[in-house]
């Protein structure tokens, strides 16, 4: 897996500069196309989500409601920063356990531990208490740190928490998330 997590950012990263391109070429296609794709979710974007919450609340206990506004949560930030959803959801139960009031070291704060001294311009007007704000909040700390590293996701995730070790650590979790985050393996698994 980590061999394809470079892979797949680099991916993201060029589809991102070419839906920019785009918006540079024509702001007005660009912005109907995605106030379209808005309005209409994507069918396996959804179901992906359906098998997270389902995942959260089957295996690690996660009150569904909860786990839907997580699922959720990860799936947009996911999309809107070029992240894997399996990644995020690595980075949460690592950092908290699914838990938003989750409190650590240096003051961070909730699912994702975002430490607010560090990141003060981000975590402005922002309760990182909660899910929805907390993952967004990550996940553009994240991707910061993919794009500082140019792509390379293990060196960001050493910049995220701390240490090799931990980046190791993440590497692996993603492999429980795949199959529920898939949006290809959501569709397979529906038919």
């Amino acid at each position: 897996m980590r061999r394809f997590l470079p892979i797949l950012v680099a991916l993201s990263v060029s589809l991102s500069a070419a839906q920019t391109a785009l918006a540079q070429e024509n702001p007005l296609a660009a912005s109907e196309a995605a106030a379209q794709s808005a309005a209409q979710p994507d069918p396996k974007t959804e179901q992906a989500s359906h098998k997270i919450s389902d995942m959260l609340t089957r295996k690690f206990g996660v009150a569904r409601e909860k786990a839907q506004t997580i699922a959720a949560a990860v799936m947009s930030s996911a999309s809107k920063y070029s992240l894997p959803p399996a990644l995020l959801l690595a980075i949460i139960s690592i950092e908290s356990r699914f838990k938003e009031t989750a409190r650590g070291p240096n003051n961070a704060t909730g699912l994702m531990q975002v430490v607010p001294s560090a990141h003060k311009k981000l975590v402005r007007n922002v309760d990182l208490t909660d899910p929805e704000d907390n993952i967004e909040t990550g996940s553009a700390i994240l991707h910061g740190y993919v794009k500082s590293a140019q792509g390379d996701v293990d060196a960001a995730l050493k910049n995220y928490g701390g240490s090799r070790a931990y980046a190791e650590k993440v590497s692996l979790r993603v492999k429980t998330f795949e199959p529920a985050a898939s949006a290809d393996a959501a569709s397979a698994g529906g038919q």
